[in-house]
This record gives structure tokens, sequence and C-alpha cells, in this order.
């Protein structure tokens, strides 16, 4: 056994690794928990060993921050400064009188319980993207522009071979080069901002020039691939039988309605969409940590209102990859100083706090200017889909509003079952919001995920016994 104090960080993304690095740097004893069968989340996925990808760096940027990250995850497991928890689904963190437990379901069918016990925790759960409704979205074809950009990078596929990129978000431009460079042949990258935005957020932008740049780069690519950009244009609607076959596209005029007569239709297979990330503040929530608005609370430290609770990364403000990585190490370095019972020295972090204050500038300038169409909710139909799982269309919620006067997603969910099924809102959110017109506001459950009722009856057992009961996994509390 060791008296090194334990932090548990829930997360192997950006975020998530630099903290856990930083913190065991420290002499912290890390126990790293994620749900993916490998560390790097979203932005470092990867294809899997067997598809012997020969240059996996090609579907990246910043790969060498990503190999830094791994090698120093690798010497601190080695050390046994660090355990990484792979296919460990949290549903769950438990504030106790002297710590916290946190709740895990393990491997690919999350029925098994596992516990960890840490002295505190750093919540790097990262973002998820935003889902908004058109006519023929549920078409097979249509996929978001996140999970096209992670087939391609976990899988090496694509969904078929003729795409259209469209809606808002800086998410749309390595998702289109990606696709052109895999040899799908990408018809047009439709992005709803007005370019006039941008120079009216210069200022801001110009502050952060290697992001500029990149953004120059992937444009270069697309034009090299004869990507059409139709700026200041929106996919109205997907056309397809059994699957999808095209798009019809409309221009926007400045208050972001569809300009009358402006809709051409294009031959595509593949939809990728998107219109901006939200932060995941599933387990924030139940711990009772601040929210403002969607983003989880954090003080210059990244500590929440929750004693012996951090957040770091997209969680506390969608950012990207820079930011995550400023504020995972100032939260790792944070929170190894008040577990060794010392005054945290903020110049050890000098360097992450200006990037931090740069990047968090630079993306509410880009979140302004991305900010999806004001009027997009007329082109939802009354018979279009809105919640998938509960199949509650539009007009369900604008009657549920005009007849039976709900005026916030509470409401409209007991009316109608939106936000009632597996994702519990958090696909629908936003478009149940915006039909509603009311305020967009997380979704609150007693847990961050579905959880097998046989789990939630053995709960808060004893180690001891949990461990005579056959097929159920408890980890080590101390590999040392």
């Amino acid at each position: 056994m060791t008296d090194r104090p334990h932090l548990a960080v829930i997360g192997a993304g950006p975020a998530g690794l630099a903290a856990t690095v930083e913190a065991a740097a420290q002499g912290v004893r890390v126990t790293l928990l994620d749900s993916a069968a490998e560390a790097g989340g979203q932005f470092y996925r990867r294809p899997a060993a067997g598809l012997r990808a020969r240059r996996p760096q090609a579907l990246h940027h910043q790969w060498r921050t990503w190999e830094r990250l791994r090698d120093a995850l690798r010497t601190h497991e080695k050390t046994g400064a660090v355990r990484h928890l792979a296919d460990h689904h949290v549903w769950f963190v438990e504030r106790r009188d002297h710590g916290f437990t946190v709740h895990a379901l393990l491997g690919p069918g999350q029925e098994d319980a596992v516990e960890v016990r840490a002295d505190a925790v750093l919540l790097a759960t990262g973002g998820y993207e935003k889902v908004l409704p058109f006519p023929g979205w549920t078409l097979p074809g249509v996929i978001t522009a996140g999970g096209a950009q992670a087939m391609l990078k976990g899988t090496l596929a694509v969904s078929g071979p003729a795409a259209v990129v469209a809606g808002t978000g800086p998410l749309l431009l390595p998702v289109a080069a990606g696709l052109a460079a895999a040899g799908v042949a990408v018809a047009a990258l439709v992005e709803s901002a007005d370019p006039k935005a941008f120079l009216r957020r210069a200022r801001a932008l110009a502050a952060q020039p290697g992001k500029v740049a990149e953004g120059a780069r992937y444009a270069t690519r697309l034009l090299r691939h004869r990507v059409r950009l139709l700026a200041r244009h929106a996919v109205v609607e997907a056309h397809g039988t059994e699957r999808l076959e095209a798009v019809t596209v409309a221009a926007l005029d400045a208050q972001g309605r569809v300009r009358p007569g402006s809709g051409r239709r294009i031959p595509c297979d593949t939809l990728a969409v998107g219109h901006g990330m939200l932060p995941h503040t599933d387990l924030a929530d139940t711990l009772g940590c601040r929210l403002d608005g969607l983003n989880v609370h954090v003080d210059d430290e990244q500590r929440t209102g929750v004693p012996g609770v951090w957040a770091a990364g997209e969680t506390t403000g969608i950012g990207g990859l820079a930011l995550s990585l400023a504020e995972g190490h100032i939260a790792g370095r944070s929170a190894a100083a008040r577990l060794h019972g010392t005054e945290p020295d903020p110049r050890a972090w000098a360097a992450a706090v200006r990037a931090r204050t740069r990047l968090r500038a630079f993306s509410a300038a880009l979140e302004r200017v991305y900010a999806p169409p004001a009027h997009w909710t007329e082109q939802v139909t009354d018979d279009t889909v809105v919640c998938r799982c509960e199949e509650v269309t539009g007009g369900a919620v604008r009657e549920a509003v005009a007849e039976l006067g709900a005026g916030d997603l509470r409401t409209v969910k007991l009316l109608t079952r939106a936000g009632m099924g597996w994702c519990q809102g958090r696909v629908c959110g936003p478009a149940v919001a915006g039909l509603a017109g009311c305020e967009l506001t997380p979704s609150r459950g007693p847990f961050a995920r579905p959880v097998p009722l046989g789990v939630l009856a053995r709960a808060g057992e004893l180690e001891e016994d949990r461990a005579r009961r056959p097929g159920l996994a408890v980890p080590d509390p101390d590999p040392q």
C-alpha cells in the first residue's frame, strides 16, 4: 500500500491525458477511466491494430502532441503511478465523507460493475455533437459530421462514394478534407455561416494565427480536391426511399431564412451534417457542480464548486484540442498540489493560463461566427421526426406549446415523451428547445447512462462481498 493521494480522472481524451500526466509527475497516484478501448478520446481516435494502417498520423494534425502524451502515459503506467482502465463506462460518482467512489460498467456489454475509490475526481468527459433535424434527416446515409470522421479515423471506412458535408462549425473543414483525401467525391461543403461574420471577429481570430493557418490548410486541400464551398447555405431536405439519394440545398438571407427559389438538388449517398458541439455535464450535474449555461463552472485552477472535484476540456466549454490541453495541464497541477496539502503556485502553469485566456476568447468568437441559422426551425415540418427514440414529430412539439401551454423542455417531455428514450434528450434536446422557443438546459437524470437493475441493486456492497460474485470485476484498489 502507499500513502500517496489518489486522483480519479474520468475521460482519456486530450484534457484527461494532460491532467493525468501532470498529476502523476507531481507524485499523485492516478486512476484514468475511459469508455474507449484505447486512450486518446475522439480527437485521437485511431484504426484498430488489425487494420494495419501504415500512416495513421495522416488522419490527424498535431500527431506529435499525441505521441508525447502517449509516451508519458506509458511511462507512468510502467512505474505504477497511473492505472488506465479502458472500456469502463462511468455512470455515477458518489461523494463520501472521505473522498469519492466512481461507479462504472465494464466492457462492451456494460453489465458488470466496477467501483474505484479516490480522494479527488477530475472530470474530462468531453463533448458531443449538436443535431438539428430537417425533413429526411432520419434516412440511412445521413450521419453526423463527427460520426463520419470517427468512422474514417477508427475503421478507415466511409459510408459511400459521394457525399455532402453540411451544417456549421470548424469541424466541417477537416471532415470534408478527410473524406476527399480518402477518395470520396465530396460534392459540396455547405456552411450556413456568413463570411462577413469572420470579418466582424477579425481581431479575436487573428490573435490565434496558428488556428487561422490550420483552417487555411484545410481550405487548400478542399480546393485541390475541387470541393465546392457553398457559404451561407443550408441543407433543407434529404431525399430517398430506402436510403439517401440526394439533398436540397438553399441559400440563406442575412436573417438566416431560406431565400425563396434558391433551392438546388445535389445527388449524394452520404450527408455528413453537424451544427457544433455541446459539453458532457451529466456527471458534474449529479455531483452538484455549478453550471454556467451548458458548461461546468470552474475557477482559475479548474476547480468546480464541489470540494475535491476538478473539470477540464470540453465539459467546461467547447474549445478544441489546444484549450483542452491547457486546461488539463492546469487541473492536473492544481489537483496534485491540493491533494498533497499544499497551496499551488500559479507560476508553475503560467504559460498554460496565458494560452487558456487566448484560446477561450478565440473559441467565444468562433461560437458567435458559427451559430446555427436563426430561423432553422422554419424548415422543420410538422411530420418531421424530432425525437428519434420516441418518434415524436415537430408537430407534436408545436402542439404541446401552442395548445397545451408547455414552456420548457421538461413540460414538453412530459406531454410528448420527447427526450424519454435511450439518449435521454441529449440528441433531441436542442431541436425540442428550438421548436418550443425555450432555453436549452442540460438533460438531468440520476445517472450518466442507463444502468442494469442488477447493478443498481448491488451498488454499495462491500468489495470483499462483491468479489465472491462470479463475473463481477473489482480492480485492485492499489496496484502497488
